[in-house]
């Protein structure tokens, strides 16, 4: 099992200071970004995305149409980079990658009973090993939330250890849905869990639950990755999902992680954003720094 500890103990995770965290994040939004820089700052947030489509309606269309718009963001700009990945349930996993070949861009598949998680760990497990034989190069898990606010914590460490070994050579990321954590505490408490069991990113949200992703959430996140770096010299992804949609948020973000982790952080092996909306927008903010004119929606599609 490619853990590095049989357990996790809470007593090592350090309490959060919330109204520090929120002062922190509050500074973030405060930073000049220059014309350039912010051209390359919403280009390097395009290729950080993971287009996402998880709907019980999702068709073998709508997600070929996802992936077209995948590898070609808007093709009266060139120089767009591709998104990092399409994220699917594990029955289009097959569909996304025949029309994504060719392409850099990896297939993420939803795992694991997601969103609820509320499946016994050998229906989660088979659940994984089905997403990775149909092609999936990453899985999206999410963590048992109820046995969590339990105080089950080896419980939670122990799911994430098998789901982890049954992904292969597919890349974990291991969703904490920290709408349901209550507490900036129990957000640094799961965040250490999931990188102590094998996490390879850790990520904010399903999206399906309100609040998804905040800034004082991933910051705690950040901060997590940021001391297990510190501890091991192991660098650990984050994906901030849902309810990021603007641009100007996204470069918020990005200087968070910036002045959090550092540089080596901002590239799509590190870090991704949980969003469809957000494409559009950049997109958008980038027609106007070309031409000085925004593009009415209705030039991008809704995908």
């Amino acid at each position: 099992m490619n853990t590095t500890l049989k357990s996790y103990d809470p007593r090592f995770t350090p309490p959060v200071d919330q109204v520090s965290v929120e002062e922190r994040c509050a500074r973030f939004t405060t930073r000049s970004i220059k014309k350039s820089t912010k051209v390359n700052g919403l280009k390097l947030a395009m290729s950080m995305i993971d287009l996402t489509t998880l709907e019980g309606k999702d068709s073998e269309g709508k997600v070929r149409q996802l992936c077209y718009k995948a590898m070609h963001p808007h093709d009266a700009m060139p120089g767009i980079p591709q998104v990092a990945a399409v994220c699917v349930y594990p029955t289009m996993v097959k569909v996304a990658k025949k029309a994504l070949k060719g392409s850099a861009i990896n297939v993420a598949a939803v795992a694991t009973a997601f969103p609820s998680g509320m499946a016994p760990l050998q229906v989660k497990l088979d659940d994984t090993h089905y997403a990775v034989e149909e092609g999936a190069d990453e899985i999206d898990m999410v963590i048992s939330r109820g046995k969590f606010l339990q105080g089950e914590y080896n419980f939670v460490f122990d799911e994430i250890a098998a789901v982890k070994e049954a992904c292969g050579k597919a890349h974990l990321k291991v969703i904490l849905e920290t709408g349901e954590l209550s507490t900036l505490d129990n957000v640094r408490k799961a965040s250490d869990l999931a990188i102590l069991a094998g996490a390879d990113f850790i990520k904010t949200s399903t999206g399906k639950i309100q609040p998804a992703a905040t800034m004082p959430v991933t910051l705690v996140m950040l901060e997590a990755i940021r001391d297990y770096y510190y501890a091991t010299g192991k660098m650990i992804g984050m994906k901030p999902a849902g309810g990021i949609a603007t641009s100007k948020l996204a470069l918020h973000y990005l200087v968070m992680v910036n002045e959090t982790l550092g540089a080596q952080w901002l590239n799509p092996d590190w870090f991704r954003f949980g969003a469809s909306k957000l494409a559009n927008d950049i997109l958008m903010q980038l027609m106007k720094e070309q031409t000085g004119n925004y593009q009415s929606l209705n030039y991008f599609s809704n995908d």
